[in-house]
């Protein structure tokens, strides 16, 4: 029997796992505008709650008073890199003078970025609500509660990396990092919805033998993983090769990203057949009304989105909306095939009894 409170937190879980994937949608929408600088400042923006609409909003002298406060607190995360031994990447921080190029005021780009930060802030209060809701857990599933103070916390180290990533002026490998714990965030959130859900249920029991369908998925969500990676790689190249070139000549722009695209490119090709093997063996093994298809199904349809996305983005000039849906998509993939590996994690294959 499920508890009122049990299933209010499974209820609020998945609410905030969908406030989740439209945060990750809404960093989408900054990075393929190029408004990530759009609010120069952190947390308030160009130093108030609530943006500018026009440049006769912005306080005097902005350009200078941000860069000055910028410099001031990349040293410091220069420093704290240097005591974690990272002393290259602290003279790389120090180094790059792009941190001393003033931004020019764009209402729609300060916005977009604004509404990224207030979706990140109603994450945020929805992981605290959430942790404080499966305090209910404590003695009968003490991991969801654990998990839930974990991601709260991961969270909370997002929101100050998110920081950085305005006062570093967008660094790659800033942003990647930041990418990836989102991606973590999800994943957190995806197991404590998964194991409370399935809390006081009977494991399912099947015929056939999952050993190798397992190892299939575990490769799925390395590969997927990877290209995550892979992909907010190409993004950061693209944002180099687009200042190169005065951001002209859009059409240009994927094929002198280099090797990076191509290692890309060329993982997706393992990645559909892997996922396609994955459906063929679902299907072999379960019948239409059991969850692993059902979730196999809609994580199929999500890899033709992201296949089909992908072509777009290649050959028709990085149209900014399928940036968008292909960054999603590939976080919305990897989630699918992480709840998917723990359903078929908890199947058990059914063994006769011998007298």
């Amino acid at each position: 029997m499920v508890s009122k409170a049990e299933n209010n937190f499974i209820r609020f879980n998945f609410f905030t796992i969908v406030i989740t994937f439209l945060l990750i949608l809404a960093g989408g929408v900054v990075r393929s505008t190029g408004s990530g600088m759009g609010c120069p400042d952190w947390p308030k923006c160009f130093d108030s709650y609530v943006p500018p609409t026009n440049s006769a909003q912005l306080p005097p002298n902005y350009q200078h008073k941000y860069i000055e406060g910028r410099i001031k607190k990349n040293e410091r995360f220069a420093g704290f890199l240097e005591k974690i031994g990272k002393q290259e990447l602290a003279d790389q921080i120090r180094n790059d003078k792009s941190v001393l190029e003033p931004e020019v005021f764009n209402a729609t780009k300060t916005w977009t970025e604004y509404v990224n930060r207030l979706i990140g802030a109603l994450t945020g209060i929805l992981l605290i609500i959430l942790a404080v809701k499966s305090y209910h857990y404590i003695k009968i599933a003490p991991r969801i509660f654990w998990l839930s103070v974990i991601n709260l916390g991961i969270t909370i180290y997002q929101g100050w990396l998110g920081s950085i990533v305005v006062t570093t002026n967008l660094t790659q490998w800033v942003v990647t990092i930041h990418m990836l714990l989102a991606v973590v965030i999800v994943s957190i959130l995806i197991y404590t919805y998964f194991y409370s859900k399935h809390l006081n249920k009977e494991a399912n029991v099947i015929m056939a033998k999952l050993p190798w369908l397992k190892w299939f998925l575990v490769i799925s969500l390395i590969l997927s993983f990877i290209q995550i990676i892979l992909g907010t790689e190409v993004r950061e190249a693209i944002d180099v090769v687009a200042k190169q070139l005065n951001f002209i000549n859009r059409d240009s722009w994927v094929e002198k990203t280099g090797k990076i695209f191509f290692d890309h490119r060329n993982l997706s090709i393992f990645v559909v057949v892997i996922n396609v093997i994955l459906y063929k063996m679902i299907k072999d093994r379960f019948n239409g009304k059991a969850e692993p298809l059902i979730v196999c199904n809609w994580m199929l349809g999500i890899l033709i989105v992201q296949i089909l996305s992908g072509i777009i983005l290649t050959y028709l000039g990085l149209p900014p909306v399928t940036q968008m849906i292909h960054i999603l998509f590939a976080v919305l993939l990897f989630g699918m095939q992480f709840y998917l590996y723990l359903l078929v994690n908890r199947t058990k294959t059914y063994k006769p009894q011998l007298n």
